[in-house]
């Protein structure tokens, strides 16, 4: 139920601005004032998320380290697993950002015939969240050539690289590629494993159809279209 409402509600969504930039002719209203709304509302939700985060009271402190703690000089104490200085926390908040390395690092239990508990890893599901994450930061950068003046020269830069086979005319990007294999991916585990798709809701569809739809459509009028 949960999948054909989040599609029903995009589908909904697709319409409402076909029929208020075609019927009505509402251009300025779908194209200036909700997509700058949409990205003030955002700021601003991240912003409130954030502080909402860093006020909440902690009473105990939950690490999640697994590596040996700094104790006594003569114990090697592992600075990246279980971090003790500023460089160590700096280190491995890098890696969880940029990199996912909690996710690299997980598993998952499954029973087989037996019954038998095996343990595997989930690099796929890595690689695809890794994939999606940075090929919407570059498509994001890429865009911002559109809203500066002068623009700014790693915009150029990151193009070029983006589209360095020069593949058609104009150029396909590699991001556009990726970011619709690892999106289609990320929906068909939801779709296809048992477990994943039990728990699943409208709330996790939802922004996989609109993220599919929203680079759908620009590789539509990038290729197809010629939207200018």
């Amino acid at each position: 139920m949960g999948i054909w409402f989040s599609l029903f509600t995009v589908v909904i969504l697709v319409l409402l601005v076909f029929m208020g930039v075609g019927v009505v002719g509402l251009n300025s209203l779908f194209g200036i004032v909700i997509p700058y709304a949409a990205l003030l509302v955002f700021l601003v939700g991240v912003v409130y998320r954030v502080g909402k985060w860093a006020s909440a009271p902690v009473p105990f402190r939950i690490p999640t380290t697994c590596g040996q703690q700094k104790s006594h000089p003569w114990i090697k104490a592992n600075n990246l697993e279980s971090p003790y200085n500023t460089v160590g926390v700096i280190v491995r908040m890098a890696l969880e950002v940029l990199l996912f390395r909690s996710l690299f690092r997980n598993t998952r239990a499954e029973l087989r015939d037996g019954p038998r508990v095996v343990y595997g890893g989930t690099k796929w599901l890595w690689l695809a969240g890794l994939a999606f994450h940075w090929s919407f930061l570059l498509i994001l950068i890429r865009h911002l050539r559109f809203f500066t003046e002068p623009i700014p020269f790693f915009v150029n830069l990151f193009a070029s690289m983006d589209g360095l086979f020069e593949i058609g005319v104009p150029t396909l990007y590699m991001t556009d590629i990726i970011i619709l294999l690892a999106v289609t991916y990320l929906f068909l585990r939801r779709v296809v494993i048992p477990q994943i798709r039990y728990i699943s809701l409208a709330a996790d569809y939802f922004p996989l159809f609109l993220i599919l739809g929203v680079a759908l459509s620009g590789v539509l009028m990038r290729h197809f279209y010629k939207v200018d």
